[in-house]
Parts: structure tokens; C-alpha cells; sequence
């Protein structure tokens, strides 16, 4: 046990502490946003505003620029989610969890394609794939993109998104020597598995509180 500890911690050796400190704030939020959203709770969004920010910050400072920008986008998307989700369908009910449209499903895929072109080309401007982890980060931040505007708009679809990208990241940020935000990405995977199935549960439920 001493040796797991020893590893996670070596791979901080050259980081200054305070950063480390803001990761673990960010991971904490972080969780607390996912699991919320698992729950359908409107708390999903002030929690993950705390976490992008956060991020924002760290990522920038380590290189990766999809990520960064994953979490800008998120920071701005909790925003738009926030309000989408308080709105009300009747006197007493909120908008419910819904299947996407044929129509929101090419909106999809033409964000998904979009987001992988432009940050391609930001990579390119600033000089970045120059690692195999630029390349991965491209896809991740085109598939975390799709998944956050679907869940801002309340589509079960989302979890598949959270899936994929998150059980991609979980090697990325450990190879990035990011420990803790690697085993959060993990979690994130187990709790978005659980969402996708209570989600599907409360399809098309007009819910009366968001506090749950």
C-alpha cells in the first residue's frame, strides 16, 4: 500500500503544492457535479462552474489545450444548462429528460466535427502535437463537447458521451502524471454508467423539484 502512495505522490515531485491543492478542490467539485447530474439535481451546474474553473487554470498550465477548452466550454454550458433546466413546462413541472431528435442528433455530429477541426487547428497554431496525447485530447474534447450540450439540454443520450470520453482519460491524465484527476475520471466513468441507466429510467418524467 505504502508503494501505491509512494507512486501517486512521485508523480507530484516537480509540481508546487498549491497546485495539487487546487486539483483535489476541482476533483471534489467535479464529482460532486456528476454525481448531481446523475440525480437530476440542479446543483449539477454551481458545483461544475467551482471544478471548470478550476481547471481551466491547471490545464492551461500543463499543456493541454483541448481539455482547457473542454472545461471553458463547460464553464459556459453550465450556465446555459442552468437555466435551460429551471425552466417549466407547466405551473408546477420542469422540463423532463428527453431522447434526442434526428435533427439534435446532427447538430451533434456536426459539433463533434466541428470541435475536432478547430482545436486541430489551435494545436497547429500553437505548436502542440508533438505527443501522442495531443492527438487523444483532440477526440476527447470533440466527444466531451457533444456530451455536455446534450446534457445542458436534458438528452439521456449525454451519458454515452460522459462514457467513452471518460474511460478514455482515465490513461491520458495518468500518463499526463495528473493521479488524482486520472482516478476521478475513473469514478466518473462508474457514476455515468448508473446515470445513463436512471436517466432512462425518468425519461420523458416532468419532474417537480430540482433538488433532490
Amino acid at each position: 500500500m505504502n508503494q501505491i502512495f509512494d507512486w501517486i505522490f512521485a508523480q507530484y515531485h516537480e509540481t508546487h503544492t498549491y497546485l495539487v491543492a487546487l486539483e483535489l478542490i476541482a476533483v471534489f467539485f467535479g464529482f460532486l457535479s456528476v454525481w448531481y447530474a446523475k440525480k437530476e439535481n440542479i446543483l449539477v451546474f454551481p458545483t461544475g462552474i467551482i471544478s471548470t474553473g478550476i481547471f481551466v487554470y491547471i490545464l492551461l498550465l500543463f499543456g493541454l489545450l483541448g481539455d482547457m477548452l473542454i472545461n471553458a466550454y463547460y464553464f459556459i454550458m453550465s450556465i446555459v444548462g442552468w437555466y435551460y433546466w429551471t425552466r417549466k413546462i407547466d405551473e408546477d413541472h420542469y422540463i423532463p429528460i428527453t431522447v434526442a431528435t434526428p435533427k439534435e442528433k446532427t447538430r451533434v455530429l456536426f459539433l463533434f466535427l466541428g470541435t475536432l477541426v478547430f482545436v486541430g487547428i489551435i494545436y497547429v497554431i500553437f505548436d502542440k502535437f508533438n505527443n501522442w496525447t495531443a492527438y487523444v485530447d483532440t477526440i476527447t474534447t470533440a466527444i466531451f463537447f457533444a456530451g455536455m450540450w446534450l446534457m445542458a439540454l436534458k438528452k439521456v443520450e449525454n451519458w454515452i458521451f460522459w462514457i467513452i470520453g471518460d474511460i478514455i482519460s482515465v490513461p491520458l491524465y495518468l500518463y499526463k502524471g495528473l493521479v488524482f484527476t486520472s482516478l476521478q475520471y475513473f469514478l466518473f466513468t462508474i457514476i455515468a454508467v448508473y446515470g445513463y441507466m436512471e436517466w432512462k429510467k425518468n425519461l420523458n418524467k416532468s419532474p417537480v423539484t430540482l433538488l433532490r
